[in-house]
């Protein structure tokens, strides 16, 4: 049976095909593909400077700075993924030729960013009493509280910058997002280093200076790119700021609902690992570092099918708003194919050289270390493995994300996390007696799960209607 689409309400008809073959699709996924790839390394490395600069301030240092982070990050990538929900919205409409409803969309866009820090704000600054209920150490929490009073106002640049990088995405103007965040991470860099320990004849901070470093390279970054979207012959036609207290509450309701269910799929995804590492905890300190080593390798690993995953929110969007079933098809089968062909790649690595890749994070010659290199190249097996599904599941979720479809998506992929991934990797870990190696068997499971059911609800796109009208 013929494949059939309809565009959202309101959009432009436009019944143009898919233009190109497989291999234009293919070149042009790529191009947009692999600028966003290094920013997310980048990005990384931005989190890794901090780290490394707070262990210099010392352990304790270094501890409450992790904590503070780690109280901020689940409503940081929670508000990422609402504000994000402006990505496929933006692609949906470019395929429409709307470029009236791109500027309503990035405007409300950045409107949910400036909700969502104001409501979060009021919540992280009680961060002492809250860790005086979790049971953490008074003094952790004092220090914890100093960057948290600080860096909790990188909320409103960071969040609104995702309102922009989606509309940069949209429009295939991903080379700049990654110049601009590679001018943060070097901003971000100096300006720990001028804060944090009193260089550059600047006042010594310590862990309050940490924390302007991030709020100052957020807002270095938003500047930066909302002045190419503003002055760029290509942007500044969407007048992206004009009539900006203007509301357009059916396109900001639209973003909540888009956006909120990416949102949940992403804490659930981001709670597993979490507790992961808590049942790690629970067999030993080697486990913990072992595990620490493994998951740092498939992190770097997963920035490549998540930037084609990206992508193919935007090409699956864009083919979405033009009436194009056929372009949908070719998007997202194209990216998956270069998802899984690169963590099946990262997986051949993992299984013949985990011995060899483990030792640049752990001294070999430290006898002391030599439990958790033998555990972090066994858990790197399984994490072989786990590439393929991880990689698979992200791709999948992200072209469902170009039609809109993000409800079910979450369902299926928090039943995957925690009624499959979790449990198994419990019962493995401590029940049947595998330690670590269960514990990722079940990360494992749980992916490839959410890898399988995603994946056919995208094969099934026209059965089940995520080609009509919402």
């Amino acid at each position: 049976m013929s494949e059939q689409v309809t565009v959202a309400p309101g959009a432009a008809v436009n019944s143009a095909p898919a233009r190109g073959g497989w291999g234009a699709e293919l070149r042009a996924t790529f191009a947009l593909a692999w600028p966003l790839v290094i920013a997310q390394l980048a990005q990384n490395a931005l989190t890794a400077t901090d780290v490394i600069m707070l262990g210099w301030l010392g352990p304790s240092h270094l501890a409450a700075g992790t904590l503070a982070t780690t109280f901020i990050m689940p409503f940081f990538v929670g508000g990422i993924g609402i504000v994000g929900a402006v990505a496929p919205l933006v692609a949906q409409a470019r395929g429409a030729r709307d470029i009236r409803a791109v500027r309503r969309i990035v405007r409300q866009g950045m409107w949910a960013a400036i909700l969502l820090a104001t409501l979060m704000v009021p919540v992280l600054l009680q961060i002492r009493p809250i860790f005086a209920v979790l049971g953490q150490n008074p003094d952790t929490a004092i220090m914890s509280e100093q960057y948290i009073q600080v860096g909790v106002w990188m909320l409103f640049p960071a969040l609104a910058m995702v309102a922009l990088r989606s509309l940069l995405s949209a429009f295939d103007a991903t080379r700049i997002i990654l110049l601009i965040t590679i001018g943060g991470v070097i901003v971000n860099a100096l300006a720990n280093y001028a804060l944090m320990f009193g260089n550059f004849s600047m006042p010594r901070l310590e862990l309050r200076g940490a924390a302007l470093a991030t709020v100052l390279s957020n807002i270095l970054m938003f500047g930066l790119m909302l002045a190419y979207v503003l002055r760029h012959r290509r942007f500044k036609r969407f007048y992206v700021l004009m009539r900006f207290w203007r509301p357009d509450w059916v396109r900001f309701r639209e973003i909540f609902r888009i956006g909120t269910p990416i949102g949940l799929t992403v804490l659930a995804e981001v709670g597993l690992f979490t507790a992961a590492a808590l049942l790690m905890g629970l067999l030993g300190t080697d486990e913990v570092a072992a595990h620490a080593v493994a998951l740092q390798c498939a992190s770097m690993a997963f920035m490549v099918p998540l930037g084609l995953g990206i992508a193919a929110t935007v090409r699956v969007g864009m083919a979405y708003g033009r009436s194009d079933p056929e372009g949908i098809r070719k998007a997202g089968w194209t990216a998956f194919v270069l998802g899984t062909g690169f963590m099946a790649f990262s997986c051949v690595l993992f299984l013949t050289a985990g011995p060899t890749i483990v030792t640049w994070f752990l001294d070999p010659r430290l006898p002391e270390n030599a439990n958790a290199l033998a555990l972090a190249a066994t858990f790197l097996v399984v994490a072989g493995v786990f590439q393929l599904v991880d990689g698979a599941q992200v791709v999948a979720a992200h072209a469902l994300r170009g039609l809109s479809d993000t409800k079910i998506p979450m369902v299926l992929a928090i039943l995957g996390y925690w009624a499959v991934g979790l449990p198994i990797a419990y019962i493995l870990g401590f029940v049947v007696g595998w330690r670590g190696v269960g514990i990722w068997i079940g990360l494992a499971a749980g992916l490839a799960f959410v890898a399988v059911v995603l994946v056919i609800r995208f094969a099934m796109r026209e059965r089940l209607g995520l080609l009509r009208p919402r």
